[in-house]
Parts: C-alpha cells; sequence; structure tokens
C-alpha cells in the first residue's frame, strides 16, 4: 500500500482527503495542531488500520518513520475569521510549515500537493481568473498574511521542483462549501446558513454586488485526487465557475431555508475582491476534471448538515420549517 500524509487532515477539506486517499486504496497519516482543525472530522477513522493521526505542528521538525509516496499540504488556516484570529500561524504555516513539508518530500522522495488558494489572485482586475495572472494583492493589508502565505509557497513549491527536483503539484483552490465546515466558520454559506436558520439578520459585507462562486466539497476533492495523479507541475485552478453575487447567494440561502432573516448591510473590508472566478479550462484539458454539483443541490446537502449539527447542540425552538 502506498502511504499519503495529509497535513490540516482534520480540517474541512484534509478529512474528505483522508476519505478519499482510504477509500482510494491508501495508508493515511494525518497530521494537525488542530488551531482550527476538529477531531470530530475524523472520528470516524479511529477504527481504520490504515488511518493515523499525529497531532503535530508542521512548523517544526517533522518525522516520519518509514515509507511516505504522497504528501498533501493543506495545513492553515482558511478562512478570514482563522487567519485575523491567527495571522501570524498562518504565515508560518505557508512559509516554515511548506519548507518542513518540502524537505520531508525531498527526503522521502514523495510527490507533494500544495494547497495554495485563490487568494494569490487578490482583488483581481481580470474576471475569470486564469492562472497565467499574476494578482493584485496588497502584501500589508489585514488578509494579506493568508494571500502572501499561499503565494510565497507556491514560489517555495517551484524553487524545490526545479532545483531539488522534488515531484509537486499545486492546486489553486477556490470557495468550497459542504458538510464538516464549522459553524462558526466565518465564509459566506456557512454564515448565511447559521444565521438564517436563527432566523437572525443575514450579515452581507459591502452592497452585496460583488461576485463569488462556490464548488460543492466532492467534486473539490475529486479534482484535486484528479490533479494529484496527474502529471500536470505548474497551478491548476480547481473550482466552481458559476459565477454568483453574494447578495444572491443570501437570497437563495433564504429560500432554502424557509428563513424569516432580513438582509442587513455593512462595510465591506479592505481589499475584498469584487469578483472570483475560476477559469478552468486547464483542469478539464489536464484532468478531464469538472464539477457536477449544482450550487443548490450542495446547499441543500450542507444545510442537513448544518441542522442536525445545530439541533444536537443548541435550542432550535425558533428554527423555520419549510
Amino acid at each position: 500500500m502506498e502511504t499519503a500524509v495529509v497535513t490540516g487532515g482534520a480540517g474541512f477539506l484534509g478529512s474528505h482527503l483522508c476519505d478519499k486517499l482510504l477509500s482510494e486504496g491508501f495508508k493515511v497519516i494525518c497530521l494537525d495542531n488542530l488551531i482550527t482543525g476538529n477531531l470530530e472530522n475524523i472520528s470516524h477513522l479511529s477504527g481504520n488500520e490504515n488511518f493515523l493521526f499525529l497531532k503535530q505542528d508542521i512548523t517544526n521538525y517533522i518525522f516520519i518513520r518509514g515509507r511516505v509516496d504522497y504528501i498533501l499540504h493543506f495545513a492553515s488556516p482558511a478562512s478570514p475569521v482563522d487567519y485575523l484570529q491567527f495571522p501570524i500561524q498562518t504565515l508560518k504555516v505557508g512559509s516554515l510549515g511548506t519548507h518542513k513539508v518540502l524537505g520531508l518530500a525531498k527526503e522521502k522522495k514523495a510527490r507533494l500537493l500544495l494547497a495554495s488558494s485563490s487568494e494569490v489572485y487578490g482583488d483581481p482586475e481580470i474576471n475569470p481568473q486564469k492562472e497565467n495572472y499574476f494578482g493584485n494583492v496588497n502584501p500589508v493589508s489585514p488578509r494579506g498574511v493568508y494571500d502572501e502565505a499561499k503565494r510565497f509557497a507556491e514560489a517555495l513549491t517551484m524553487a524545490y521542483h526545479s532545483y531539488h527536483n522534488v515531484d509537486t503539484r499545486i492546486a489553486r483552490i477556490f470557495n468550497t462549501f459542504g458538510p464538516r465546515m464549522r459553524l462558526n466558520d466565518g465564509r459566506a454559506i456557512p454564515n448565511f446558513i447559521l444565521q438564517a436558520l436563527r432566523n437572525e439578520p443575514i450579515t452581507i459585507y459591502g452592497d452585496g454586488s460583488q461576485t463569488r462562486s462556490f464548488c460543492y466539497v466532492t467534486d473539490m476533492i475529486e479534482g484535486l485526487f484528479k490533479l494529484l495523479i496527474s502529471f500536470e507541475t505548474d497551478p491548476v485552478n480547481i473550482g466552481n465557475p458559476d459565477e454568483i453575487t453574494v447578495k444572491g447567494i443570501a437570497n437563495e440561502i433564504l429560500k432554502l431555508t424557509g428563513s424569516k432573516s432580513k438582509l442587513v448591510f455593512g462595510e465591506l473590508p479592505a481589499n475584498d475582491p469584487k469578483v472570483r472566478r475560476p477559469d478552468i479550462s486547464k483542469a478539464k484539458d489536464k484532468l478531464g476534471w469538472e464539477p457536477k454539483v449544482k450550487r443548490e443541490a450542495g446547499i441543500k446537502r450542507t444545510l442537513e448538515c448544518f441542522q442536525k449539527i445545530i439541533l444536537e447542540n443548541l435550542n432550535v425552538s425558533n428554527l423555520p420549517r419549510k
């Protein structure tokens, strides 16, 4: 059996990747320091003899005994709530953490997949964003800690690829949603669902005309796996090009929940992207991949998951019923 190491493996995407790799016949070693990860995301794997969890901060030295064939580097705070709370840790895991996992890949002669982000494009001046667009990033803005961490991680990954011949892949991940997102994740879809279920005002920053595109988690994981086993070493966008305004997604969630919530508008954060939509031509051509799950179907599945969590943990007397 081949062995895959997943950093950030107790997080949203990381835990789904652990599931995927196990289903494909890999042994999986999950590393996570649990700053934003959650053991509940991987609790169902505790009895699997091919799965091992190690609590570890990967900005320190990483020692893995035995064979490692693949490393999937997904360790990082990923939502604005998280990287604004942990700015130094975000920069360290993108720089020192990436350096450590690349060193491990070099030592083990393993293939490394870097989880980069659409945030490398910053507040883009073109739409959709292609991989050859260099971006429009303010390095000293509050969100610069995440943007620049990912940009540096890409540069370091390519340096190890060209100088040390490390076998690398780079995924530029666009907005993804689905089960195992935290209720307090801070990103649009979980925020809107939670507020709608509680009949609280739905908070939109700016006038809601800014656009986003949302990829359901099963599609994302399939795209990432296809990239992992491909021969493509340049960055590849993985996301859903179906674009919608932030106000539009809020209204969709209101409709699906039957909520009585009203939309309220706040000040737009500095350097918040006005548009965000991937050009996935390369993913289609090189990987034979494109998303299949429609946004409404994905929201319904996510909504069911959130309702279950809320029913188990919160006073739900005011939940809307449809």
